[in-house]
């Protein structure tokens, strides 16, 4: 089984930052992309932004310049740091990866989508 933890949420003024933190855990072969995505209340579920293995990034277009997304490969985690934060940041914020497991046995592997429990993120004005 694979879990991911995320960590870094929390209230914060408008204009200030965050950083928020995800770690993956269990029997893990290897971790394609990795990424964030954040739900606020009444709204669907949309990306953040995500990062491959090899480092390259994609960011929603409301987070460009303020935003950035970076991995460990070595420790299996990712992280997103966010700045100038406004009030429609707020949501709660949910940590991806694309994860190859073991399956069974060593010899053996499987790959698919996990998520994070979420952190929740609020912007005040």
């Amino acid at each position: 089984q694979v879990q991911l933890v995320e960590s870094g949420g929390g209230l914060v003024q408008a204009g200030g930052s965050l950083r928020l933190s995800c770690a993956a855990s269990g029997s893990i072969f290897s971790i394609n992309d990795m990424g964030w995505y954040r739900q606020a209340p009444g709204k669907q579920r949309e990306l953040v932004a995500t990062i491959t293995s090899g480092g390259s990034t994609n960011y929603a277009d409301s987070v460009k310049g303020r935003f950035t997304i970076s991995r460990d490969n070595a420790k299996n985690t990712v992280c997103l740091q966010m700045n100038s934060l406004k009030p429609e940041d707020t949501a709660v914020y949910y940590c991806n990866a694309d994860v190859t497991t073991y399956y069974y046995s060593p010899s053996r592997t499987f790959r698919r989508d996990y998520w994070g429990q979420g952190t929740q993120v609020t912007v005040s004005s």
